[in-house]
Order: structure tokens, then C-alpha cells, then sequence
């Protein structure tokens, strides 16, 4: 039995199982709180705690799918290839939209760890929540923060912002298919994207420019507001 649950198969089929049931409960209920990312998370944790499986036998398998990440996230360059006129087009708003966007996203992080007296290796940690996996555990890595609380901010953030995106869109009156697809990208990374390409094409497209763009911004200014935050 240990050899099962010690063996690389187990952890995927683990994982793909309970993503399963959660894109099963997604579709039969039709809401967008039952994210299927969100479903398969506690389904996995209360398997684990209900038949006592470490964490580390589980991630054996887990850290297969891991390996899968920034190709999936290079896979999702392929629908701004089909717009990229669109983005040609209006590259300077684009662009901008995307800086303020990352730029507002760590410094929010900054003032709210402040605020509630956080340490600050956990505001490291959270700083690089809005950025896809691969390049936010570098970069907590690099700040000196924890990765696997990076992680976990990181998947928290992209369900509740596939998950309120398209409801606070609908408060603000926010029809730009850009705008929307640049609000999902920069706040909620490739589950955001995930969403946004199932609302349009457009919005797909911009929201995976942005995780590209917004990655890169991050990794640049990150250690610079860091450091001026460190003078106050």
C-alpha cells in the first residue's frame, strides 16, 4: 500500500480525480463560487487528513503536475498570437493598464501587511500573489520569502478573482473587452485567464498578454518598492 501511495501515479490521479468532480459540480450548478480549482483543493486536503497521507507522499505525483506550469503558461501566448493586431493597435494603453496594475497590486500588499502588522517575510510572501506560480515562487525565493505560502496566496487569489471578476465588471459597468481582459490577467494570473477565455476571445488574448507582461514588471519592481517601503 505505501508503494501506492509513495508512487508519482498516485498524486496525478489523485489530483485529476478530484478536478473532475469539481468541473462535474461546476457544471451541474452553474456558479461561479464552485470553482473547480477550489473544489479539488479541499477535496485533496480532507483525502489526505481522512486517510492520513503525508503531504510529501501526495506531492511526489503533485510535483509532476508542477513540472507542467510554465508550459501551460507559454501555451496561453497562443490567443494573443491571434490578436495581436488588437494589441498593436493600442499597445500604449495596454501597456500601462498592465504597469498600474502590477505596480497597484504590490503596493496594496505593502500597505495592507503594514496595516495588520504582518512579518516581513510573509509580506514578501504575498507580495508576488497576483503572478503566475512559476515566476512568484522565484521571486519569493528571491525577496526572501516563503514559497509554499506564495503558492497558496497565488492559487487563493486567482479563484477569488475568477470568481469576482466577471461580478464587480458587471457592478462597474466595465465593457471594454481589453479592460476586462487586462483586470483578469493583472489580479487573478492563468486561472483568471482560464475565466476570461470563457467570457471572449479578446479577453483571453489580453489577459494572457498580461500575466506575461505583468511577470516581468513584477520581478523588476518588486525589490525596489520593497526597498522604500524598508525607509518608512
Amino acid at each position: 500500500m505505501n508503494d501506492i501511495i509513495t508512487s508519482p501515479l498516485f498524486g496525478v490521479l489523485i489530483s485529476l480525480i478530484a478536478y473532475e468532480i469539481g468541473s462535474f459540480i461546476k457544471q451541474k450548478l452553474k456558479l461561479s463560487i464552485f470553482n473547480p480549482l477550489l473544489i479539488a483543493t479541499i477535496i485533496i486536503i480532507v483525502f489526505l487528513s481522512k486517510f492520513s497521507i503525508k503531504y510529501t507522499d501526495y506531492n511526489i505525483g503533485g510535483q509532476v503536475i508542477s513540472f507542467f506550469l510554465a508550459p501551460a503558461t507559454i501555451a496561453l501566448a497562443l490567443p494573443l498570437y491571434k490578436k495581436f493586431a488588437l494589441f498593436r493597435k493600442n499597445a500604449l494603453p495596454i501597456l500601462l493598464g498592465i504597469f498600474c496594475g502590477a505596480t497597484s497590486g504590490i503596493v496594496c500588499i505593502i500597505i495592507l501587511s503594514k496595516l495588520f502588522g504582518l512579518s516581513d517575510v510573509l509580506t514578501k510572501s504575498l507580495i508576488p500573489k497576483s503572478i503566475t506560480t512559476p515566476i512568484g515562487m522565484a521571486l519569493s525565493s528571491q525577496l526572501g520569502g516563503i514559497p509554499s505560502v506564495t503558492v497558496f496566496a497565488i492559487v487563493i487569489t486567482g479563484i477569488l478573482g475568477s470568481i469576482t471578476g466577471p461580478f464587480l465588471s458587471k457592478l462597474l459597468k466595465l465593457e471594454d473587452k481589453v479592460a476586462m481582459g487586462i483586470a483578469m490577467g493583472a489580479s487573478c494570473h492563468a486561472v483568471g485567464t482560464a475565466k476570461a477565455m470563457e467570457i471572449g476571445e479578446i479577453e483571453g488574448a489580453m489577459s494572457s498578454l498580461t500575466i506575461a507582461i505583468s511577470g516581468i514588471i513584477t520581478v523588476l519592481i518588486a525589490p525596489l518598492l520593497w526597498a522604500i517601503f524598508l525607509k518608512f
